[in-house]
């Protein structure tokens, strides 16, 4: 239950960043390239506030873990210039897809076996996820947003399958966020940075760098050996769904018939993928 409840609040951080940014960036609040180092920034310094009242000594970040920083640095820039032009929740579907995609990769190459209703589990959420995102007169799907996305999702893929054996959560989050913050910083500067800066823009990309990505994000790297690369593919397509909902409530994106069956056909894979069934016998049966 407790892995249940931890494993549930960090997809809500993760739903949760794709309506921050792209309220930030849809309003006009600020720049992609901006409210990504905003974000980056913001995570580094919370994080290492948390590191020095935790240890209440002067923090010590660890070696540096150059696959998932790299990693880290794809998803923060991709994400935040995917949002210029798509809906918060259709870019987490695409997101999470790729990831889904990139850790199923990632944990055959390593040797892990997953079992059949794991298959099914993937099989049936990329197929609720295929049916929403199929082009319609009604569905846009920006080629620069969704490849920007696509980028973002491989990126998000690599740094999650690298948190799969870290010992010290916190530590290895504050390492990726420190290392990845001037490479983010110079990649927007040198990706023709917005003249838009504002208060609120600059307030939503603290509030995800902080809250929603430095915090989430640690506990996403102390969940994850718990559940494994397959079992994480799978769990995080339950962000999706919820920020379809988040950006129907919030953002005033339109909530149709079409994603409502998607979401039901990603949220039924999720729990054929994840779930584990038993059977017990009564007594003396």
């Amino acid at each position: 239950m407790r892995l249940f409840l931890l494993t549930s609040l960090t997809m809500i951080a993760f739903a949760a960043n794709s309506l921050l940014n792209r309220a930030a960036l849809s309003g006009g609040h600020i720049g992609a390239s901006e409210f990504a180092s905003v974000r980056v920034l913001s995570g580094a310094v919370m994080l290492w506030l948390l590191m020095t009242l935790q240890s209440r000594t002067r923090p010590v970040l660890l070696r540096p873990d150059w696959r998932g920083i790299a990693g880290l640095v794809a998803y923060l820039v991709g994400f935040s210039y995917a949002y210029l032009h798509v809906d918060a929740g259709l870019g987490a579907l695409v997101l999470f897809a790729g990831v889904q995609l990139t850790m199923f990769a990632g944990a055959l190459a390593e040797g892990e076996s997953p079992p059949a209703a794991r298959w099914l589990g993937m099989a049936v959420s990329l197929a609720g996820l295929t049916y929403l995102v199929w082009p319609t007169e009604t569905v846009a799907l920006p080629p620069l947003s969704i490849g920007l996305m696509v980028i973002a999702s491989v990126g998000w893929g690599v740094y999650s399958l690298a948190g799969r054996r870290v010992s010290d959560p916190l530590a290895a989050t504050t390492t990726n966020f420190f290392y990845a913050s001037p490479v983010v910083v110079l990649a927007g500067l040198a990706l023709h940075p917005s003249p838009a800066l504002s208060a609120p823009g600059i307030w939503l990309g603290v509030l995800s760098g902080a809250i929603t990505s430095g915090l989430g994000y640690a506990l996403w790297y102390r969940v994850l050996p718990s559940l494994g690369a397959t079992k994480g593919a799978i769990a995080q397509l339950s962000a999706p769904v919820l920020a379809l909902i988040g950006g129907a409530l919030f953002l005033s994106e339109p909530l149709t018939t079409r994603a409502v069956l998607a979401s039901v056909l990603v949220l039924g894979g999720i729990a054929l993928g994840v779930v584990q069934l038993t059977t017990r016998t009564k007594p003396g049966r």
